[in-house]
């Protein structure tokens, strides 16, 4: 891999990993517009350490909390609001860490092909779209009922279809729930750090399973250079997401869909699996 191949692909990896706009569909785009060879499993695995430390660093005050107070909640009748946050994270990721355990075979099997990928880029970009123009959303993640975050839960199970994004239909569901633009984005970055923890996990042992030979420079490159993107993603996105809403993603996931479906009705990319 050259560096401008490690630059643009940790760009991409690291700010659609966070943005609602389906990193599936652009790491299809990546190659087909420049004609570069697949990155392979070692550089997936360094962009998703470089994301995953983003995430963790940017929230480490608010991490520290919610597992104090996750611990301290084993022996308190009641919760204090971080310790609800925190049990709410983990029980939203039980549905979508069961689901990928039994059902991966079955997207690999029959999910992963392109027009799947932009069919589900348009279609869970209009329901974002429905989802932000609730007027009613006004509460914060802490105010999460359990209902709310079962819901957010089973949500995130959706993200196993190529093309959905997972920070897209969490951030559509805790729209769904009233949650507002902020709180919906914070708690879907939230539940991104035990998905990304479980997903590079795996990636790691298949990893230590092939006999791959690890290019380190890549490799570290790609893992620092993802982490800065990712980070600077979720600063600005937070920032910006009250004032400009989920619109602007709502038209780009549009774009971007009718753009693979072009791709793909002009044999540039093929409609199925191999």
């Amino acid at each position: 891999m050259d560096l401008l191949q490690i630059i643009v692909l940790a760009l991409v990896q690291g700010i659609t990993e966070f943005l609602p706009i389906s990193s599936s569909a652009h790491l299809i785009l990546v190659p087909v517009l420049t004609g570069w060879p697949e990155q392979g499993l070692a550089f997936d695995v360094a962009v998703h350490l470089g994301s995953l430390a983003a995430v963790v660093f940017y929230f480490r005050r608010d991490l520290n909390q919610m597992a104090v107070n996750w611990v301290l909640s084993f022996s308190r009748l009641e919760l204090e609001a971080e310790g609800r946050l925190a049990w709410a994270v983990v029980f939203a990721t039980i549905p979508a860490g069961l689901a990928g355990l039994f059902l991966d075979d079955i997207v690999e099997l029959y999910l992963r092909a392109p027009l799947v990928i932009a069919a589900a880029t348009v279609v869970f970009g209009l329901l974002l779209w429905y989802a932000d123009r609730r007027r009613d959303n006004t509460r914060s993640e802490g105010e999460l009922g359990w209902r709310d975050v079962v819901f957010v839960g089973f949500a995130q199970v959706l993200a196993l279809i190529p093309g959905t994004s997972r920070s897209g239909i969490t951030i559509t569901a805790g729209l769904m729930a009233g949650l507002s633009r902020q709180a919906a984005a914070r708690f879907s970055f939230l539940l991104s750090i035990p998905i990304i923890l479980a997903a590079g996990g795996l990636k790691s042992v298949e990893l230590a399973q092939e006999a791959e030979r690890v290019d380190w420079r890549a490799f570290g490159i790609g893992t620092l250079l993802s982490g800065v993107f990712a980070y600077a993603c979720i600063h600005y996105f937070l920032r910006l997401v009250e004032r400009v809403g989920m619109f602007p993603f709502v038209i780009y996931r549009l774009l971007l869909g009718a753009l693979l479906f072009y791709l793909i009705g002009a044999d540039m990319i093929p409609a199925g699996l191999d």
